[in-house]
C-alpha cells in the first residue's frame, strides 16, 4: 500500500484544513455552516469523519473531493473500527443502542455465518433469514441461533423455553408448546409483546405481565398494565420507573415522564441536564406560570444561546417581551423573518438595517436571487443590482439600474450588457451600454461580430462626431499601413478628416496628391505648404524643385535666398529679376558684389549701372567699410556725405567722441557742438565749438544757462546769459518764475527800455490781488473795532465772504453779533442776528444759533434752529418751559420730520397705523408686515392682501403666492379674489410643466390646503366657493405630482395620465394649453393614439382662439366622456407658433398612418379609461390620488373618506419613492399624510 502521513486539523471553529506531511503541502480546506466538535481521519487517511453542534454526521472523502451529509446519524459517540476502511462503531443519544455503519472493507469479504456488523445492531446473512422465519420446531430455531454464533443469547432463551415445554409435556402430554408461557415466550422472541401481554392477561397473570415489562425496561408499558388493571403497585412502580430513568440517565425520558405527570418545574431542569434546551423553551413557552420565573427562562435562554439555537432562544425572549434580547438572537441565529417582524412592531428604525443584513446572509448562503427584494427593502441599490447580475436575473438588474444616477449606472450597465452581447442579443445590449454611457462599448461589440452597418448607424446616431472620427481614422491607418492609399483616403475624407489623408500622402512623399488634397480642402494652407515643401526639398538639395515651391507659395525670396546661400548668384539674380519687383534684382546684385568686395564689386556693380545706388544703399544701411570702400575705389566725391551718415549712426549708438570725428570729416562741427548740447556735456561742446565753430559758442551758453534755471541756480544762469549776451532771457526765466524783483533789477540795470513795459505788468499782477481783499477787511474791521466805530465794525465783519473757510466765517458772525448785543441796542441786535442766525443754521451750527435766538428772546427762531439741526428733545423743552404755545407746532413738524425722513420705526411709536400705511406709501412691505405682524391677525392680513395686491398689478404673482405660503391663506371672504387670481396667474404660465416647477406648484397646492382647511372651520363651509376652491385644489395636486413625476424616469406614465386626467378641469383651466400637455406627454410615452387626438383638438383650439369663437369645434371623439365641452375660450395662445407649426405638422403626417384608431381606449366599464364616470351604469368612481385615472379595483384607501388611489400606481409611486430618494415625491407623499389623514400600510413586489 501506497504510504500516507496526512494530519486534518481546525483552522477556526467552522474550516477544517488538510495537510499532506509527506509532500509538504497543503490538500485543501472544508468550510461548514456549524461549529464542529469531532473529527478523526481513518487508517488510509483517505476518507475524514466530522461531527457538527447538532450532532450531525459529515463524511468527506479526501481523493474525491466529496462530501457526504448524514442527517439521520446524530451521534453523540462515535470513532472509526481499527483494520476497517470505512466502519464506524457510535453509540445513539439514549445509550441505549450501539450503531454501526458498514461499508466497503480493505479486508476479504466475511465467509459464510461470520459475524457481519450493521447499523442497528441486526444480523444478515443466509443464517439471520433463516433465524427470523417461524419454524415450528424450537429445537430447530435453538440449533439456527447457537450455528449464528456462541455468545447469542437466543439459543439459551430457547434452551430455557424448550426446558418448559419438556415439563409441560410430561405432566399435561402433547408435546407443550401450547401452554400460555410457551407461547408467551414465542411471541417475546419475535417481539410481539402486545401478544405476549394479551396470552398473560388471559390467565390474569398481571404480575408475570408486569414482571416481563420490567425484565425488558418496557416501564411504560408495565405501568400501563398496572393503571389498566389497578394494580396496587402502580406508585411504586412509578417512583422505580422514574429512579431508573435518572439512575441511567436517561433525563430527557424521565423529563417526559414529569411533564405528563404535571411537574413543570422538574420537566424543565432534567430536559436542560440532558442538553435538550429547546424542548425545555418549547415547555416554558406554553406555560405561562414558567414564563414569570426571571431564573428559569434566563437559565433556558443561555442554555439555548450555548447551544446556538438562537431562534428559539429569540422566540423564547419574545414571549417575556424581552424584544431587545430577541432581536440581537434572531440576528445571530439568522432567523432575520422573525427578526423583521418584531422589529417593524418594536424597532421600526432597525428594519432597514436588518433587510441589509438578511440579504447579505442570503448572498452567503448562495441565494442571490432572493437576496435583491431585502436588499432594495434596505434602499441598498447597489447590493442589489449586484445580487441580481450574481444571480443571472439580467431584466431586474436592469429595472433597478434605470433608476440609480449616471455614476452607478456606469458601472454596473456595461456588465449586464456583455452578458447580452455574449448571448449575441445584440439589440438589447447595444440599449444597455447606450444606457450605461459606453457607446464606444456597444461600438465595439458590432466591430467584433463583423456588423460594421450597425456600428455605423449606431456610432452615427449616439457618438460624438469627433468619436466617430476615431472609429473611421483607425481603419483608415489600417489600410494606410497596408499600402492601399486610395482605400485609407475615401475613409478620411468620409469622416471629414482630408487632413489626414495629406498627411499620409505627405509621410509616403506622394507630394502631387498631397497639393492636390490641399487645393480642394485648404486652399488657404496652399501656400504655406509650398514653402514648408520648398524648404524639405532645400534641405535635401533639390534646389530646382524647391525653387518650383517656393515660386508657387509666392516665396521668390525664399528661393533667392536658398540659391544666394548655395553661392549660384546668377540663379539668385535671375529669380529676383523675374519675379521680385522692380528693385529686387538691385538688392541682389548689391549682395552679389557685397560677397565680392575690391575691384571685382565695383565692375559687377558698374556692368549693372548700379555703382553710386550701391554705396548710398551702403551708407543708409550702415555698412560704412563697404561704402567708403566703394567710395575710395570709384567715387570719392561721395566720401563727406558717408562720414555725416556713419557720425548719425554713431551718435544714435552713444559713440559721441567717435562721431566728432565723422562730424568734423564731413565738415559740419555744428552738428557736434549740438550733440554734446543735447546731451549736455557743456565742456565738450564748448571745446568743439571753440575749435571748430566759434559761433556756436553762444548756443552751449544759452543752454547750459537755461539747465540752470530749471536747477534753480539763477546767479549761474544770470552770469552765463550776461557772456551770451541774452539777458532778455534772464528777465524772462525770472518772471516766469515770479521772482519780479529780480526781474526789474536786471530789466533797469541791463535792458532800460523794457523796464517801464514790465513795472506795469508788475502792477496788474498786484492788483488782482489789491488792499481791499479779505485780509484788509478783516484788518479795517478790526481798526473800526479798536476806534470804538462798533456799528461799522460789525457791518465790516458781516462783508467777509470766503466760502472755502467756514471756520473765519463762523469766527467773523459771532465776532458780529457779539459786538452787537454787547455795544448796540435791540433792534440793531435783532437785525444782526436776523442774518447771522440762518447763515450760522447754514453751516450746521444749529446750537449756537439758537443760544444766540435765546439770549434775544427770540423764541420761535431758536425753536426752529434746534428743529432744523434735528434737536427735537431742545426743541419741545424750551416750548414747554418758554412758550407752551409752541408745543403742537413742534409736535407737528416731529412727525412731518418723520415721514419726509422715512423714519417709519420712530412713527410707530407715534401713530402706528399711520406708519403702517407710510410704509405701504414707501412700498416698504416687509417692514410693513413685521410691524402688523406684532398686531394682530386682522392688521396683519389687512396688509398681506394690499401687498398681494399690489405683487400681482406688477406681474410678481410668485411672490404674492409666497406671503400667503408664509402667512396662511385666512378663508376671508374679500380674499377669495386674490387667491383665484393667483391660481389664474399660474395656470396660464408657461414653462411650469417640468420638474424644476415642483416647489412653484407645491406652494399653491399647500397655500389652498391651508384655505379649504380654514373654510371647513368657518361659515364658508360647503359652499360654492368652497367646492370651487377644492377643484382649484385638486388641479394643483395634479400639476405638483406631475413635476415630482417627472423627476423620475420610471414615473413618466404617472406624469402622462396626471396630464390627461386635467383635462376633466379644463372650465378652470386654459384648455388649448391642457390639450397640448396632455397630448405631448402621450406622445413621449408611445400612446401614439391618444396623442393624435388630442393635439388634435388643440389645433382645433387654437383655430377657434383665432377666430374668437368655439362653436365650430367638433365634440364627436370625447362623446361618453367626462371631458367638458363647454369651457371658457382662452384668450391668447398659449403655445408659441414654432410649437404650434410642429404640432401641425406631426398630426398631418400621423393622419396618413393607415394603423392609426382615432379612439380613446376603453377599460372594463366599456368606458374612456380616463373618465370617472361610467357610460352604462353613471357610477361615478373617485379619482386615484397619484394618476387622477378612476379607481376601479385594487385600490388603497386612506383614512379620510373619499381619497383613494390604484393600488399598483401607488406601489410603483413608493417604489420610485425608495429608490431614488427623490425630494419631491417624498413631499407629495408627506402632503398627501396631511390631506388624507394617514398614509396606508403597503407593501410592493416584482411579482
Amino acid at each position: 500500500m501506497e504510504e500516507n502521513k496526512r494530519l486534518a486539523y481546525l483552522m477556526d471553529i467552522k474550516t477544517i484544513a488538510t495537510v499532506d506531511l509527506l509532500g509538504g503541502y497543503n490538500i485543501g480546506t472544508i468550510s461548514h455552516d456549524s461549529k464542529i466538535d469531532w473529527l478523526e481521519l481513518n487508517e488510509t487517511d483517505h476518507k475524514l469523519l466530522f461531527r457538527d453542534k447538532k450532532m450531525r454526521l459529515q463524511l468527506y472523502d479526501i481523493e474525491g473531493n466529496h462530501q457526504d451529509h448524514h442527517p439521520e446519524l446524530l451521534l453523540p459517540t462515535l470513532q472509526w473500527v481499527p483494520g476497517w476502511q470505512l466502519m464506524v462503531v457510535a453509540q445513539n443519544r439514549n445509550n441505549t443502542s450501539l450503531c454501526v455503519w458498514y461499508n466497503i472493507p480493505t479486508r476479504p469479504t466475511p465467509r459464510r455465518g461470520d459475524h457481519v456488523p450493521q447499523r442497528g445492531g441486526h444480523v444478515e446473512g443466509n443464517w439471520s433469514r433463516l433465524g427470523a422465519g417461524k419454524p415450528s420446531s424450537c429445537t430447530l430455531l435453538k440449533g439456527v441461533f447457537a450455528a449464528l454464533g456462541a455468545h447469542c443469547p437466543r439459543p439459551v432463551f430457547l434452551h430455557e423455553t424448550n426446558e418448559i415445554a419438556d415439563q409441560v409435556a410430561k405432566e399435561y402430554g402433547g408435546d407443550g408448546t401450547d401452554y400460555y408461557q410457551v407461547r408467551v415466550r414465542l411471541a417475546m422472541l419475535e417481539k410481539n409483546y402486545k401478544l405476549a401481554e394479551m396470552i398473560l392477561l388471559e390467565q390474569n397473570a398481571v404480575e408475570e405481565a408486569m414482571e416481563m415489562y420490567q425484565e425488558l425496561h418496557m416501564w411504560d408499558e408495565c405501568i400501563a398494565v398496572a393503571e389498566a388493571k389497578s394494580h396496587p403497585a402502580l406508585e411504586k412502580l412509578r417512583r422505580s420507573y422514574y429512579e431508573w430513568l435518572l439512575q441511567t440517565q436517561q433525563e430527557e425520558r424521565a423529563a417526559e415522564v414529569q411533564e405528563s405527570q404535571g411537574d413543570l418545574q422538574a420537566a424543565v431542569g432534567l430536559y436542560l441536564k440532558a442538553g435538550l434546551p429547546a424542548k425545555a423553551a418549547r415547555l416554558a413557552m406554553g406555560r405561562e406560570e414558567l414564563l414569570g420565573s426571571p431564573d428559569l427562562v434566563n437559565r433556558i435562554a443561555t442554555a439555548l444561546i450555548r447551544g446556538e439555537l438562537f431562534e428559539q432562544a429569540g422566540e423564547l425572549f419574545e414571549k417575556t417581551r424581552n424584544s431587545q434580547r430577541a432581536l440581537e438572537c434572531y440576528r445571530k441565529g439568522n432567523s432575520f423573518l422573525k427578526a423583521v417582524e418584531l422589529a417593524r412592531l418594536v424597532f421600526p428604525a432597525e428594519v432597514v438595517k436588518l433587510e441589509e443584513a438578511w440579504g447579505d446572509h442570503l448572498v452567503q448562503q448562495k441565494q442571490l436571487d432572493a437576496a435583491i427584494n431585502h436588499y432594495i427593502e434596505a434602499r441598498c441599490a447597489v447590493k442589489a443590482i449586484e445580487a441580481a447580475i450574481g444571480a443571472r436575473q439580467w431584466k431586474k438588474a436592469i429595472y433597478i439600474l434605470d433608476i440609480q444616477d449616471k455614476k452607478t449606472g456606469a458601472k454596473y450597465y456595461p456588465k449586464v450588457a456583455q452578458h447580452y452581447a455574449a448571448m449575441q442579443e445584440y439589440e438589447i445590449a447595444e440599449e444597455v451600454f447606450i444606457k450605461g454611457d459606453c457607446i464606444k462599448d456597444a461600438i465595439d461589440m458590432y466591430t467584433q461580430a463583423g456588423r460594421w452597418e450597425q456600428a455605423h448607424k449606431l456610432a452615427s446616431r449616439c457618438m460624438r462626431p469627433e468619436d466617430v472620427s476615431v472609429l473611421y481614422i483607425t481603419q483608415a491607418q489600417e489600410m494606410e499601413r497596408q499600402g492601399k492609399y486610395k482605400e485609407a483616403e475615401r475613409l478620411y475624407i468620409t469622416v471629414d478628416e482630408p487632413d489626414l489623408a495629406i498627411t499620409m500622402y505627405k509621410k509616403s512623399k506622394m507630394y502631387d496628391e498631397m497639393i492636390r488634397l490641399l487645393a480642394k480642402y485648404h486652399k488657404d494652407l496652399l501656400s504655406d505648404t509650398h514653402l514648408h515643401l520648398g524648404k524639405e526639398l532645400e534641405a535635401d538639395s533639390h534646389l530646382q524643385e524647391a525653387e518650383y515651391h517656393y515660386l508657387e507659395a509666392k516665396e521668390w525670396k525664399a528661393a533667392v535666398n536658398m540659391y544666394r546661400l548655395n553661392n549660384m548668384w546668377d540663379e539668385a539674380y535671375r529669380v529676383a529679376k523675374a519675379h521680385g519687383g522692380a528693385n529686387s534684382h538691385k538688392h541682389v546684385a548689391f549682395l552679389w558684389a557685397k560677397s565680392l568686395g575690391g575691384e571685382a564689386a565695383v565692375k559687377l556693380l558698374n556692368k549693372f549701372g548700379l555703382l553710386e545706388m550701391a554705396i548710398d544703399h551702403a551708407a543708409d544701411n550702415n555698412m560704412f567699410d563697404f561704402a567708403f570702400e566703394l567710395a575710395r575705389l570709384s567715387l570719392k566725391q561721395k566720401l563727406p556725405e558717408i562720414h555725416f551718415k556713419c557720425g548719425s549712426f554713431l551718435e544714435d549708438e552713444g559713440k559721441f567722441e567717435e562721431a566728432e570725428v565723422e562730424f568734423v570729416k564731413a565738415g559740419k562741427p555744428k552738428e557736434a557742438v549740438l550733440m554734446y548740447a543735447h546731451a549736455q556735456n557743456w565742456a565738450a561742446a564748448q571745446q568743439v565749438a571753440e575749435a571748430h565753430d566759434p559761433e556756436s559758442v553762444v548756443i552751449v551758453l544759452v543752454g547750459q544757462a537755461d539747465a540752470a534755471f530749471k536747477q534753480k541756480e539763477f546767479q549761474k544762469a544770470e552770469a552765463l546769459l550776461l557772456r551770451a549776451q541774452r539777458l532778455d532771457l534772464a528777465v524772462k526765466h525770472y518772471r516766469e518764475a515770479g521772482m519780479w524783483t529780480d526781474a526789474l533789477r536786471v530789466c533797469k540795470e541791463y535792458l532800460p527800455g523794457d523796464l517801464e513795459a514790465l513795472q506795469e505788468a508788475y502792477e496788474r499782477e498786484v492788483a488782482k490781488k489789491g488792499p481791499r481783499g479779505i485780509e484788509g477787511i478783516l484788518e479795517q474791521a478790526r481798526e473800526w473795532e479798536q476806534a470804538g466805530e462798533y456799528s461799522r465794525a460789525v457791518d465790516c465783519y458781516l462783508k467777509v465772504r470766503d466760502p472755502g473757510n467756514s471756520a473765519r466765517m463762523e469766527k467773523c458772525w459771532m465776532k458780529a453779533a457779539e459786538l452787537s448785543i454787547k455795544f448796540l441796542g435791540q433792534p440793531r441786535s435783532i437785525e444782526v442776528m436776523r442774518t447771522v442766525g440762518p447763515q450760522l443754521v447754514s453751516i450746521g451750527k444749529f446750537n449756537v444759533a439758537a443760544e444766540l435766538y435765546l439770549n434775544l428772546d427770540m423764541i420761535k427762531e431758536a425753536i426752529d434752529a434746534f428743529m432744523d439741526g434735528e434737536e427735537w428733545n431742545k426743541a419741545k423743552r424750551v416750548a414747554k418751559e418758554l412758550d407752551p404755545r409752541y408745543e403742537e407746532y413742534v409736535d407737528e413738524h416731529y412727525k412731518e420730520y418723520l415721514k419726509d425722513q422715512g423714519k417709519v420705526d420712530s412713527l410707530v411709536g407715534v401713530d402706528v397705523m399711520a406708519a403702517l400705511d407710510m410704509y405701504v406709501e414707501r412700498e416698504q412691505w416687509e417692514k410693513c408686515l413685521e410691524t402688523a405682524a406684532k398686531q394682530n391677525y386682522k392688521v396683519l392680513h389687512k396688509y398681506v392682501a394690499l401687498y398681494a395686491t399690489h405683487l400681482i398689478r406688477e406681474g410678481r404673482w410668485d411672490k404674492a403666492l409666497n406671503l400667503y405660503v408664509q402667512h396662511g391663506a385666512p378663508a376671508n371672504s374679500q380674499n377669495f379674489n386674490i387667491y383665484k387670481r393667483l391660481f389664474v396667474e399660474m395656470v396660464n404660465v408657461t414653462g411650469l410643466n417640468n420638474a424644476e416647477a415642483y416647489r412653484t406648484w407645491a406652494d399653491l397646492r399647500d397655500m389652498l390646503f391651508n384655505l379649504c382647511e380654514n373654510m371647513v372651520k368657518s361659515s364658508e363651509a360647503n359652499t360654492p366657493a368652497h367646492e370651487e376652491f377644492e377643484s382649484m385644489l385638486l388641479v394643483a395636486h395634479y400639476c405638483a405630482t406631475r413635476s415630482a413625476a417627472q423627476s423620475i424616469k420610471q414615473l413618466d406614465t404617472v406624469a402622462a395620465k396626471l396630464s390627461i386626467s386635467l383635462l376633466r378641469h379644463t372650465e378652470i383651466i386654459p384648455a388649448d394649453k391642457a390639450f397640448y400637455e396632455a397630448g405631448i406627454a402621450a406622445k413621449g410615452i408611445g400612446w401614439e393614439n391618444v396623442a393624435f387626438i388630442f393635439l388634435n383638438r388643440f389645433l382645433d383650439l387654437t383655430d377657434a382662439i383665432e377666430e374668437g369663437s368655439l362653436d365650430a369645434l367638433d365634440h364627436s371623439d370625447f362623446q361618453n366622456t367626462d371631458i367638458p365641452y363647454e369651457v371658457p375660450l382662452p384668450a391668447k395662445q398659449h403655445v408659441p407658433e414654432e410649437q404650434r407649426e410642429e404640432i401641425r405638422d406631426w398630426v398631418l403626417t400621423m393622419s396618413m398612418d393607415q394603423r392609426l384608431e382615432q379612439v380613446l381606449p376603453r377599460d372594463e366599464r366599456d368606458t374612456y379609461e380616463a373618465s370617472l364616470v361610467a357610460v352604462s351604469t353613471g357610477v361615478r368612481s373617485l379619482p386615484c390620488l397619484i394618476t387622477g385615472y378612476p379607481v376601479l379595483r385594487n385600490k388603497v384607501e386612506f383614512k379620510r373618506p373619499g381619497k383613494q388611489a390604484n393600488k399598483d400606481s401607488w406601489n410603483k409611486f413608493l417604489m420610485a419613492v425608495k429608490m431614488s430618494h427623490s425630494p419631491a415625491c417624498q413631499d407629495v407623499l408627506k402632503f398627501i399624510n396631511q390631506w388624507c389623514g394617514g398614509l396606508p400600510t403597503t407593501s410592493f413586489s416584482f411579482q
